[in-house]
């Protein structure tokens, strides 16, 4: 029987709808835990997941029976449900239609991890639509800022 060998690290970005209420500190850490263990349900690892209360970043380590669309799908339609059971003032919370999808080398997996647990410092100093933006100039991904975080 042929062996598939794959060991494929993805980071994930995703934003809340501008409508959404964003997700109070307190909630942060539940929240966070939650998603990671829905990305293990997936059949893939989860490394990290960090963020503020209008986005997530998580790193994984990517199944290679899965496809990245259910995997995001999974995380976000979930995690949205669960956050209404938490508290009354997220039930018109929802997270955005898009996300971004990154490629990590072996090489880079702890910088990755260092970056999404330092997410709160971050962004002291830097946006989230800049974030978003320098990831999509570094993997070199075309867009159009139009569509760019909108709901």
């Amino acid at each position: 029987m042929a062996q598939s060998l794959c060991k494929i690290y993805l980071h994930v970005v995703f934003h809340v709808k501008t409508t959404s209420p964003i997700v109070k500190d307190e909630h942060l850490e539940q929240l966070h835990n939650y998603i990671g263990a829905l990305v293990n349900t997936t059949g893939c690892q989860v490394l990290c997941v960090g963020g503020t209360g209008n986005h997530i970043h998580a790193l994984m380590l990517f199944s290679r029976t899965e496809t990245i669309a259910h995997v995001v799908e999974e995380m976000k339609r979930n995690s949205s449900r669960w956050i209404k059971t938490i508290s009354s003032e997220y039930e018109k919370f929802a997270w955005q239609g898009g996300y971004g999808v990154f490629s990590v080398s072996q090489s880079q997996v702890d910088t990755v991890v260092n970056y999404i647990k330092n997410q709160k410092e971050h962004h002291k100093k830097q946006s989230f639509r800049d974030e978003y933006l320098e990831f999509l100039r570094l993997y070199k991904i075309e867009y159009d800022e139009r569509y760019v975080l909108s709901d």
